[in-house]
């Protein structure tokens, strides 16, 4: 089991993610972000549009996501 926060994932918080795969933790990643941004929590939609911005560039969304993916592998 490895452990990452919601920052640490590209998030606005300290909240823990706790999983066997990075698959896994990106998907609580992002059930943890559709419940801030329903509740409309400020600092993770700053961090959301940040990520829009970065999906513009498929290239750079990518490599995003696998540096991440690395981080989570070297836990």
């Amino acid at each position: 089991m490895k452990t990452m926060t919601c920052n640490q994932l590209g998030g606005a918080c300290e909240l823990e993610f706790t999983a066997e795969t990075f698959d896994e933790i990106a998907e609580m990643s992002k059930k943890h972000g559709m419940e801030m941004f329903q509740k409309g929590d400020q600092a993770h939609l700053e961090a959301m549009s940040k990520m829009r911005n970065l999906m513009q560039d498929p290239k750079a969304m990518q490599n995003w996501f696998e540096q991440k993916r690395a981080a989570f592998e070297a836990l």
